[in-house]
């Protein structure tokens, strides 16, 4: 367990770095009245997820786990599968019913169908998480996000907040 915990804190490790590494082709500074330059967000999540490794990589020698469990059991495999299938049907669905709507279905199976979690949460998320990103990316941060079959459901809103 001790030894996988290191390859793969080494490997978000290096993996982090590429991403930082790319993204400063990009401005990653503050660029005047038009907001954060266009390799701001990735540079520093990038950052942060490099840092959030180091710590499991160095925590992984200074205290390691006491536990001799295997690192993968069939059940945490197959949820993990299950995830990534959904989550490459979601960006497959992208292109055709929009972010919102497929970020919608995917959150609706994740917490509802996977979850087991109850609906009043399920509704909730699903339906303030879309709103809190359309707000976010295209009203603050002016990047339009792809809408699909669903394009004209928002140019009201286009009209309202450009």
């Amino acid at each position: 367990m001790v030894t996988a915990d290191r390859v793969i804190a080494a490997s978000l490790m290096v993996f982090s770095a590429y991403l930082m590494w790319h993204a400063t082709v990009l401005p990653i500074g503050w660029e005047g009245s038009s907001g954060p330059g266009g390799g701001a967000f990735p540079f520093w999540l990038s950052l942060v997820m490099l840092l959030a490794s180091a710590g499991i990589f160095l925590r992984s020698f200074v205290s390691p786990p006491k536990d001799d469990k295997p690192f993968f059991d069939p059940e945490m495999i197959r949820s993990v599968v299950l995830v990534c299938v959904a989550l490459l049907v979601t960006i497959g669905a992208m292109q055709y019913l929009g972010t919102y709507v497929a970020l919608m279905g995917f959150l609706l199976w994740y917490l509802r169908i996977f979850g087991g979690h109850s609906w009043t949460l399920t509704a909730s998320i699903t339906l303030i998480t879309p709103v809190f990103l359309f707000f976010f990316f295209e009203v603050t941060l002016k990047i339009l996000l792809p809408k699909g079959v669903t394009e004209p459901f928002f140019l009201p809103l286009y009209a309202i907040f450009f």
